[in-house]
């Protein structure tokens, strides 16, 4: 009895299948297609670009030196960095490099408002500077000159492409140069070293972040490297008419 019943309902399933075989057909299609579609989302979602920094030795250190100038009876100085740098594509989609900045902890002492935001937060120099000559080193009777990430080098017309496919690096150097600055406005040494932010920012707008810790070093030092560091804004102040004050200049009394 029970296997004459299991057959009455294998043949009205086969007979429903069979007079629906529209709408099963249907079906089948919209739920093929839906998987396919967001397979597709979900494929096209996971590729990205990701973006991994590496430091190079050579020109990689921050310097912070005197202007010679006061404001408000506080010395004036300047920050400049230089980061050698090594970028790859380890993600899984290609991209290429928008922007470049790097940020760093200002040296206050006294908590404040700005003491919580650039002590404790990060100070960013979002824009590079035009770095008026190559950097370089003598090797014996050679002279290496580094290649620049995003600028030109005077002595090669060749340019660094930045355009970074899945598995491609790129290295070179860039280069900062903050406005003249007073009070604790600068980097915030530990054992002849300071921290930084590197924040890359492609060409869909994601930011690609690490940190790193890199040398302080005067500025006879870091002028072993470029004998023009830290005088872009100096040779850009010259070619400025005159005003009163600069409003956007960074202090921190």
């Amino acid at each position: 009895m029970e296997d004459i019943f299991k057959l009455e309902y294998v043949d009205k399933t086969f007979g429903w299948l069979n007079d629906n075989q529209g709408i099963l057909s249907l079906a089948l299609f919209l739920i093929t297609a839906a998987y396919g579609w967001f397979s597709g989302i979900f494929s096209t979602l996971r590729r990205r670009p990701k973006l991994a920094v590496n430091l190079i030795c050579g020109p990689t250190f921050s310097c912070t030196f005197v202007t010679g100038r006061t404001h408000d009876r506080f010395e004036a100085h300047t920050t400049c960095i230089a980061l050698y740098l090594k970028v790859s594509n380890v993600g899984s989609a290609a991209s290429s490099i928008d922007n470049i900045s790097v940020g760093y902890h200002w040296h206050l002492r006294p908590i404040s408002w700005a003491w919580i935001k650039y002590r404790i937060g990060w100070f960013w120099l979002e824009e590079q500077a035009i770095s008026l000559s190559d950097f370089q080193v003598s090797i014996g009777d050679s002279v290496k000159v580094y290649p620049f990430l995003t600028q030109q080098n005077s002595i090669s017309p060749v340019r660094v492409d930045t355009f970074l496919d899945v598995g491609r690096s790129v290295s070179g150097v860039v280069y900062f140069e903050q406005r003249e600055s007073w009070g604790g406005c600068f980097p915030s040494p530990a054992r002849g070293r300071v921290a930084i932010k590197i924040k890359i920012r492609d060409v869909f707008g994601r930011d690609h972040v690490s940190k790193h810790r890199i040398s302080a070093v005067g500025l006879e030092e870091a002028r072993k490297y470029n004998p023009t560091f830290g005088t872009t804004r100096e040779e850009l102040r010259k070619n400025e008419r005159p005003t009163v004050s600069d409003p956007s200049d960074h202090n921190a009394g």
